[in-house]
């Protein structure tokens, strides 16, 4: 399987290495990688579209005061475990959580353990997003709850919900590597209560959840929170994040239409968190 490599320079990198990443996950890019000042972006020879990359490119500069550019080439399979190996270093969340690869030691962690190994998948902690979920999650009290985690990734909030007592998990991604990666790290962690599932908003049809979680992007959140309010039981709670902190309040608006409350925002590094309770209508 053959990717091509973009490569992006720009000034000044943050956030707008975060902007570039957000709208290029919309887009089939598969995997991120940052190097001193610039960002590298892979996708499969098959998907790429120059021309999408050039259009998204000459929006992006439309704002003041950013300078970016790119250069892309094809380069053969690589050994990806070998990659984020190189990149990948161990997430702590507030001293209660520790997020590791297999490689890392884990003697001196105290308190959860989770052990990603990620692989083309998203959801290792180190993005604001998850590190926002992981730490509102933790936060909850899960015993005997039935959980959705939609766009599971890694299935790292999957797992971490199972470790804070939640007694069923439904997680679900559209991307087949992303379910094969989170049931090979269900095994790794031991879990038992989560399912694992290839499809998309559908397949949670005629299905109630006491939590749902998702760390998507805000396009996708707003096409799917009707749904999501169908499916969440009566003072229910829904984690939403994936989005930066300037669209909360079109996300903020879409769910009120939807009959859910505002209960808290949070936000790291301009990427936000919200936290909605579902109410009788």
């Amino acid at each position: 399987m053959k990717y091509v490599e973009v490569s992006f320079s720009i000034m000044p990198f943050e956030p707008w290495n975060e902007i570039i990443i957000a709208n290029l996950s919309i887009l089939p890019y598969e995997s991120f990688m940052e190097e001193g000042e610039y960002l590298k972006a892979y996708i499969q020879e098959q998907d790429f579209d120059s021309l999408d990359l050039k259009d998204l490119v000459l929006k992006l500069k439309t704002n003041k005061g950013v300078i970016i550019n790119y250069e892309y080439k094809n380069i053969e399979h690589q050994n990806w475990n070998h990659v984020w190996e190189s990149h990948f270093e161990p997430v702590s969340i507030n001293d209660q959580l520790h997020i590791l690869a297999p490689f890392h030691p884990k003697d001196k962690c105290q308190g959860l353990i989770i052990e990603i190994e990620p692989k083309m998948s998203f959801g290792t902690g180190h993005h604001q997003t998850t590190f926002l979920m992981c730490e509102e999650i933790t936060s909850l009290s899960l015993d005997g709850k039935k959980v959705l985690d939609m766009g599971s990734g890694t299935g790292v909030l999957a797992i971490l919900a199972e470790k804070c007592g939640a007694k069923e998990i439904l997680a679900i991604d559209i991307e087949s590597w992303s379910v094969e990666n989170c049931e090979e790290n269900t095994k790794r962690n031991k879990c038992s209560k989560i399912i694992s599932k290839l499809g998309d908003i559908i397949d949670i049809n005629g299905q109630y959840f006491d939590v749902i979680i998702a760390n998507i992007n805000k396009n996708v959140l707003l096409a799917h929170l009707p749904s999501y309010s169908k499916c969440l039981n009566t003072n229910g709670i829904l984690l939403l994040s994936g989005f930066f902190e300037t669209d909360a309040e079109d996300l903020i608006s879409a769910a009120f239409e939807e009959n859910l409350v505002l209960h808290s925002k949070k936000i790291k590094d301009g990427w936000a968190m919200l936290y909605f309770l579902s109410q009788e209508s």
